[in-house]
């Protein structure tokens, strides 16, 4: 190692700077990565329906120490909060920290508010701490390509099928019939990591339909592996094999079991 090598490498470090995140080397090697919703750290009074969502440095620092994690998936489609991207940030990149954890994080839509505002929040996501920015709902072809802009404006090193140095992630949700009914031609553009079904919503819109949740988001998986895009889905301990067996390589769960699902899905994938 030259000197030169030498001091930047030494220079990142003191510096805070860090390699790409596991999560994509993972994903380089075929393997399911598991990560956990960040939960609000908002106790609230009880029996007063939604508690405002907290997210604190603490919070990311517990969570850094789970070793059982691979990504953290922070959740602000409802209410955009940029410091709270910050906060768990800084949490996860804790001294204590077991492993390089990959912070997510999914920022309100296009049609929710506007292109200006999300182009501005992909940018200010990364800037903040973030790995990831997840962008919901996209309805069309077109818009998946806006989408796609938006990180290209950012000037993140995108991790994708054709950028395999990239140290970023860009993920794309398809929640609605109609734009799931395009997810061959959305999964054909360049430019973006993951390509996601929200089965949930869709099971919404479908007016309650869990069956045809289910078929969208297997056409979207297909599309997803086909286009070398990584796929992710929300997990439970009892389906944790099913989904690592039929290709998802991101698992994500939430609450009191969230634990046992990823020891579970670990378990059926070799890790």
């Amino acid at each position: 190692m030259t000197f030169a090598i030498a001091f930047l490498l030494t220079t990142a470090a003191l510096t805070g700077q860090s390699q790409r995140p596991a999560i994509i080397d993972l994903w380089m090697s075929g393997k399911p990565a598991f990560g956990i919703y960040a939960p609000n750290e908002n106790p609230g009074p009880r029996g007063q329906g939604p508690r405002p969502a907290v997210y604190t440095r603490e919070g990311g620092e517990k969570l850094a120490m789970n070793p059982l994690y691979d990504f953290v998936f922070l959740n602000l489609e409802g209410s955009y909060d940029g410091a709270a991207i910050k906060a768990i940030a800084d949490g996860l990149r804790s001294s204590a920290a077991a492993g390089r954890k990959a912070l997510i994080v999914r920022i309100p839509s296009i049609e929710k508010d506007g292109a200006d505002a999300t182009r501005m929040r992909v940018k200010e996501a990364f800037d903040a701490g973030a790995d990831g920015v997840t962008i919901p709902h996209i309805r069309s072809v077109d818009e998946a390509k806006q989408a796609i802009g938006f990180f290209r404006d950012a000037r993140a090193n995108v991790w994708s099928p054709s950028n395999r140095n990239g140290d970023r992630i860009a993920m794309l949700m398809l929640e609605d019939p109609a734009a799931v009914g395009q997810a061959r031609e959305i999964a054909d553009l360049a430019g973006y990591s993951i390509l996601a079904c929200g089965i949930g919503s869709l099971a919404q819109a479908l007016g309650g339909d869990r069956e045809g949740a289910e078929a969208g988001t297997q056409k979207v998986l297909v599309e997803a592996r086909r286009a070398k895009l990584v796929d992710m889905l929300t997990f439970n301990a009892q389906d944790a094999g099913k989904r690592v067996k039929e290709g998802f390589l991101a698992l994500l769960t939430q609450g009191s079991g969230a634990d046992e699902a990823i020891k579970a899905g670990r378990a059926a994938a070799g890790r």
